[in-house]
């Protein structure tokens, strides 16, 4: 697997207005903490004016996952979420640019013994992320505390996949990304004894997914958690990272699932949103809701967006 490493092609006219948007976001990382958050606050509310498609993808979620919220509280929870959002622009940022020695101030740390067992043991991890609004800066915490492989997906903008790899990779010369798809890779590192940084809980079609309840919303969730898990003898430990209210992170380890793989990839793939629902509990308005988490139906179920007049798209 190649690395991208800078050369002079990377200067030519056409990269020119990528590397001034890099220039603006590492100056953006380098101001106050809570200013960053209040801009990514008035940002993320602008861009769901601008973004209507994906608002409406978002609230659709809020509709379905919270049924039980009075139509005040989804409208609230909502607003909370555009601003979460805004901020995660904001704090990949920080991620990527952000020094050292001022993340560690940002962060607290909470299971950590979980990854010094299984490194003692020499069993590999999947490090069972989640799709916050600021994964990558989750990502960038615990890799700070010790060497984790990261999912990675090529950018065909030369200069973004550069400078993306580089500050995933940034925080402990160990961590090697891994591009998506490469399952023989992961197997590889899972018997090394690697921990690999794994996010199951978004829809990646039926073909290679069950459908299991997730906040009480039958969708398509992935088999591939068990299968990795099962060919790499590994363990699968998630992990949450929560932005707190009045700034900062708390980050923790959980303990190891049990009895997983169970061979039942229904009762897997259950338990794995069963921890999401978990995490999604501790800060809604901070998880990605404007996925389509639901765009996989079961054979003859209409599809929930389209019901609520959202057209498809070009992405699925």
């Amino acid at each position: 697997m190649s690395k991208p490493t800078f050369h002079k092609g990377l200067l030519a006219p056409r990269y020119w207005v990528t590397w001034l948007g890099f220039g603006t976001w590492w100056l953006l990382s380098q101001l106050p903490y809570r200013l960053q958050m209040a801009l990514g606050a008035v940002t993320g509310l602008a861009m769901g004016r601008i973004a209507s498609r994906r608002t409406q993808i978002a609230k659709r979620n809020i509709e379905l996952c919270f049924a039980h919220l009075s139509e005040q509280e989804q409208a609230r929870l909502l607003r909370e979420h555009l601003k979460s959002i805004g901020r995660g622009f904001f704090e990949m940022g920080m991620a990527w640019f952000m020094s050292p020695s001022r993340l560690d101030k940002l962060v607290t740390y909470e299971g950590l013994e979980h990854l010094e067992q299984a490194e003692q043991e020499g069993t590999g991890v999947l490090l069972m992320g989640m799709h916050f609004t600021h994964l990558d800066l989750g990502a960038a915490f615990v890799s700070r505390k010790r060497s984790i492989d990261g999912s990675y997906r090529p950018h065909a903008n030369l200069v973004y996949d550069l400078v993306q790899r580089t500050g995933r990779e940034r925080h402990n010369p160990g961590n090697i990304a891994i591009e998506r798809g490469d399952v023989r890779t992961m197997i590889r590192q899972l018997k090394k004894g690697r921990a690999i940084w794994y996010a199951p809980d978004q829809d990646y079609g039926a073909k290679h997914s069950v459908f299991v309840p997730f906040m009480g919303v039958n969708c398509a969730t992935i088999t591939a958690t068990s299968q990795l898990a099962r060919l790499g003898k590994a363990k699968v430990i998630p992990f949450t990272h929560i932005r707190n209210p009045k700034g900062g992170y708390h980050l923790k380890v959980w303990a190891p699932l049990e009895n997983f793989p169970s061979g039942d990839e229904l009762a897997d793939a259950g338990a794995i949103n069963s921890i999401v629902e978990a995490a999604v509990a501790l800060a809604p308005e901070q998880y990605l809701w404007v996925h389509r988490r639901f765009k996989s139906r079961p054979e003859g179920e209409p599809d929930l967006y389209q019901q609520a007049g959202i057209a498809k798209g070009k992405r699925q």
